[in-house]
């Protein structure tokens, strides 16, 4: 049996509010704020925006509405608040909890902990 790559690849790096810059594509060096995470695609905040044409409904004329079509994951990439990609690194901490962080200047900087999702 087969399975697809795409269907059981997701980000555990990428969440809901995080600052990336796209990497590849037309929208490449632009970044935005993460809107929300399904598996492989993120739709990002200002980026790879599309329109969809919406015919009249009665009375009301047709309009076109402007939205965030997904990203591949592959295509981004986590940023700082000055807007520079950076390549996030995990290592254990004293208690052995996990912790996601990147390296600046030859210093480390703690990005976020790493939490077990519950299901």
């Amino acid at each position: 049996m087969r399975i697809k790559k795409g269907s059981l690849y997701s980000s555990k790096k990428i969440r809901k509010g995080d600052l990336v810059v796209a990497i590849a594509g037309n929208y490449r060096g632009m970044s935005g704020k993460v809107l929300s995470c399904e598996g492989a695609k993120i739709v990002v905040q200002g980026l790879n925006v599309r329109k969809r044409h919406h015919p009249k409904n009665g009375n009301q004329p047709g309009t076109i509405k402007e939205f965030e079509a997904p990203i591949h994951v592959s295509n981004l990439k986590l940023c700082t608040d000055g807007e520079i990609p950076v390549k996030l690194r995990m290592r254990h901490d004293s208690e052995g909890e996990r912790q996601l962080y990147y390296k600046e200047g030859g210093k480390e900087i703690l990005y976020r902990p790493i939490t077990k999702a519950h299901k």
